[in-house]
């Protein structure tokens, strides 16, 4: 049976946009449904009773409903594991760990990035106000961190690609493509993962026309 996979109507939420490419990654069969953020849909019981939390994504199997994204790809990668289906976290448990250490971290810190330099600015255009001294100590503390992940030339924090790559990237691009200033190594990084076919897939989502 095909997923369902819940999404923003907007398509700018990172942790949809997750859960989206680790169901592309796997070559799983999935259907895309919208829930109108604005609009509160997410709230009325059609859809609170059945995704727990109210959020997205949501990931529909059958009578199983599951919320919160790193659930949905730890979920997802367990049920369809190596070599038939694309790894979504490394092999190694040390390294395994480090990308969940990873996603974690980018879904519960570095607030004043995600608030000035929110999801909306990365698909949509550039914010019209520069980074608050908040912002800017945010910033500063994602690139230091992110300078120690990434090696100089290698496109993958972990030798092969995995899902933190991507949830990296897209915090990157919160302030690349908003034209804050990025050590160039960075810049290449989060270029080379914007490129990857599942994120581009993403990308066509919210195209015009």
């Amino acid at each position: 049976m095909p997923f369902e996979l819940y999404v923003d109507s907007l398509f700018t939420s990172p942790y949809a946009m997750s859960a989206f490419v680790a169901l592309t990654e796997k070559r799983l069969p999935f259907s895309v449904k919208t829930v109108d953020l604005e609009a509160g849909q997410q709230k009325l019981s059609a859809y609170a009773t059945r995704a727990l939390t109210a959020r997205v994504p949501a990931l529909v199997e059958g009578d199983f409903v599951l919320t919160e994204s790193t659930a949905i790809t730890e979920y997802l990668d367990e049920s369809f594991p190596a070599p038939e289906y694309i790894s979504l976290y490394p092999k190694d448990r040390r390294q395994r760990a480090q990308a969940r250490q990873i996603q974690a971290w980018l879904r519960s810190d570095l607030l004043p990035v995600r608030a000035e330099r929110d999801t909306e600015t990365v698909f949509f255009g550039k914010a019209s106000a520069p980074l608050t001294q908040a912002g800017q100590a945010a910033a500063d503390k994602l690139i230091h961190a992110a300078s120690q992940f990434v090696q100089e030339g290698s496109p993958n924090l972990f030798g092969d690609w995995s899902l933190a790559d991507v949830d990296l990237a897209l915090m990157l691009n919160r302030l690349i493509l908003n034209g804050d200033e990025v050590p160039q190594k960075l810049k290449d990084y989060a270029a080379g993962q914007w490129q990857r076919p599942s994120v581009q897939q993403w990308l066509e989502r919210h195209q015009p026309g």
